[in-house]
């Protein structure tokens, strides 16, 4: 046990990092102070779907520890055990910054979670006001949740389902101190990702510095799920559940981000924005070296017959180099991921505090990428993550640290 006055040491102490990947735990009443009154009562119903159902006793046991003497006497002492909810600065804000000290980190995005789940699922339904308007809650809580420190990036939802709405609630993001932008992967249902209305929400990222983001979301999307049916007992996730990724489905999760990352590149959106950056966070990065060559072939197979290949200014794989930056699971083999993809893509990221990210992601990747040179080794701890946010949006997100982001709810 750490006594008092004990230093402990942080998890990262050998060079400066950034991690590209965390997250924050809502709890049941999350979104209630950022809501408007128009949508309030029905995302409270999705979030009571998701706290009072078969795990509510977890949640209710859980949140209860944090009254717990002994139970905060030892946050410093399991610190990387703790997971989930039980994490230091999960969802009390105040102790995030105590969390980064921990981890080690210079920087961290924070994403959503349960909001992550639930807005991707609206993207395909017919509500769009309850989908933008729990998107603007959950951004004002992300805003909010961050502001305790200028290290905490926040990241904010922008759903594509409407051409129109998708870039005003972009601009109002970036004005209110988003980091960065989170799209869904998942193509949305009317149009595509590329859809030449939704320039002006690429222009608008691109002049605020401001990255667009893919994260991993529901396992829903990933494959049909009939691909459960298979006459086999069923299989638990890690969490003992049901609603998150197996073996098979991980093997499906690159599909989606591949299409998005297609479209942006062969429909020329990246062409016609050279300075936008695209990160795609924890959804792995083996397929990334592949994935390349396979652009390459789909030049080679179609550039002679399509003039939106011919358009280009690069080939199609330098795009990717120039301007999209991914997360390797700390279970890859990031060392060879780096060297056939190149050393100007792959970042850091600790998923702090889910479980995915185990005890010892710094560990993880350190025991394959040993063999790299310092410089692949700064890139990927540090000057890839500096590329995707821009100095622009690092020093707005400071400047911004200590501002309210409690809304008009009532409006």
């Amino acid at each position: 046990m750490v006594t008092k006055g004990e230093v402990v040491m942080a998890h990262i102490e050998d060079r400066v990092v950034h991690d590209a990947d965390a997250h924050i735990m809502e709890t049941r009443d999350w979104l209630e102070p950022f809501a408007e009154a128009k949508v309030r009562d029905q995302i409270q119903s999705l979030f009571d779907q998701v706290f009072l159902g078969p795990r509510a006793d977890y949640f209710g046991k859980t949140i209860e520890k944090y009254n717990d003497a002994g139970f905060r006497a030892k946050d410093e002492e399991e610190f990387m055990a703790r997971k989930n909810h039980l994490a230091m600065g999960s969802f009390l804000k105040e102790d995030r910054p105590r969390a980064l000290d921990l981890l080690g980190v210079a920087s961290q995005l924070i994403f959503p979670t349960t909001s992550n789940v639930l807005l991707e699922k609206l993207e395909h339904g017919t509500d769009l006001d309850l989908l933008y308007g729990m998107a603007r809650a959950s951004n004002r809580a992300q805003i909010d949740f961050c502001s305790v420190d200028s290290r905490l990036l926040p990241v904010c939802n922008i759903p594509l389902a409407s051409l129109e709405r998708a870039p005003q609630l972009a601009a109002q993001a970036i004005q209110s101190g988003a980091a960065a932008l989170l799209i869904p992967w998942a193509c949305p249902k009317d149009h595509a990702t590329s859809h030449i209305a939704l320039d002006s929400l690429w222009a608008c990222a691109q002049e605020a510095q401001t990255p667009i983001l893919f994260h991993v979301g529901a396992a829903d999307f990933v494959l049909p799920k009939a691909h459960a049916a298979n006459g086999l007992p069923a299989i638990a996730d890690f969490h003992g559940g049901d609603e998150n990724f197996r073996s098979i489905s991980y093997m499906a999760i690159p599909a989606g981000p591949q299409q998005a990352l297609s479209m942006l590149i062969l429909d020329g959106v990246l062409d016609r924005f050279p300075n936008l950056k695209i990160g795609i966070i924890e959804l792995g990065a083996l397929w990334v070296p592949g994935y390349m060559r396979q652009l390459e072939a789909a030049l080679e197979a179609f550039g002679r017959h399509e003039q939106r290949l011919q358009k280009l200014a690069l080939k199609p794989h330098e795009y990717v180099t120039r301007q999209v930056r991914v997360t390797p699971y700390p279970t890859e083999d990031t060392g060879w991921i780096i060297n056939h993809a190149g050393p100007e893509i792959c970042m850091f990221s600790s998923d702090y505090p889910h479980v995915e990210g185990g005890r010892n992601p710094y560990g993880r990747f350190q025991a394959t990428t040993q063999d790299l040179p310092e410089h692949h080794l700064n890139a990927f701890y540090r000057d890839n993550f500096e590329d995707l946010l821009g100095t622009k949006t690092l020093s707005n997100a400071a400047a911004l640290s200590n501002a309210t982001a409690r809304p008009s709810a009532t409006a």
